[in-house]
């Protein structure tokens, strides 16, 4: 028994002194640094690098591609500028039936406002001759007038500011009391004159307001069709 064990201890040292040698393989990586690169592959290929030279030898970083700018968005069309106020004034009644025909195909709903007016307007014509002072003076011209042959006429003796005035006839139209005039004047009458005699009367005022562009002219357009009306600035 001793002699197995005193035989089997000299094996023991015998495997670890020939393994210490490296006779059998070493798994741990010589600490001799000469046999480390006589191990290695390709030695004579290897090149030392001084501190740094590695990584400034790294590949730059590829720069992104720039992004394009995105284009931009088309600006909106402006809106037309509104017209604030036009107003058409004085509209008589037979008028104003003929004006609201041709604006009802704009369809101007709450864009178009009626006003009525009390006006004074000329609707007749008298040919006169003017106030003369006092009755002894209008009897005077009225006795010449008879020996001129001028039977027509009438004395105003009212409290108006044409008191002691003569009337030699009144129109409707300016034109028939011209022609009167014009008459008198042949006879030898002096001092006769055209005035017009204003009464009061109704007026409808038309008031557009905000119109775009193309309602202002379709407007315009309708106004000119009557001899006395034209579109004109409110407020």
């Amino acid at each position: 028994m001793l002699k197995f064990i005193f035989w089997s201890l000299l094996c023991i040292n015998a495997l670890l002194f020939a393994f210490g040698r490296g006779y059998l393989g070493n798994a741990r990586p010589s600490e001799r640094e000469p046999q480390r690169i006589a191990a290695q592959l390709n030695t004579d290929k290897l090149t030392l690098l001084a501190p740094g030279v590695a990584s400034a030898a790294k590949p730059a970083p590829v720069p992104a591609a720039p992004q394009p700018e995105p284009e931009p968005e088309p600006a909106a069309p402006a809106a037309p500028a509104l017209v604030a106020c036009t107003e058409i004034g004085g509209v008589g009644e037979r008028e104003a039936r003929r004006l609201d025909k041709l604006l009802a195909p704009l369809e101007l709903g709450d864009k178009l406002k009626k006003e009525e007016l009390a006006v004074q307007e000329i609707s007749s014509h008298m040919v006169m001759i003017p106030p003369l002072g006092s009755k002894e003076a209008a009897d005077r011209k009225a006795a010449e007038l008879k020996e001129l042959g001028v039977s027509n006429y009438f004395i105003m003796n009212d409290s108006s500011n044409a008191k002691w005035a003569i009337s030699l006839g009144v129109f409707k139209s300016e034109a028939a009391a011209q022609t009167l005039l014009a008459a008198l004047k042949k006879q030898g009458v002096s001092g006769a004159r055209i005035v017009g005699r204003p009464s009061s009367a109704t007026r409808l005022a038309y008031r557009f307001r905000n119109l775009e562009p193309d309602q202002k002219a379709k407007l315009d357009a309708i106004a000119a069709k009557f001899d006395d009306l034209e579109t004109r600035s409110c407020k």
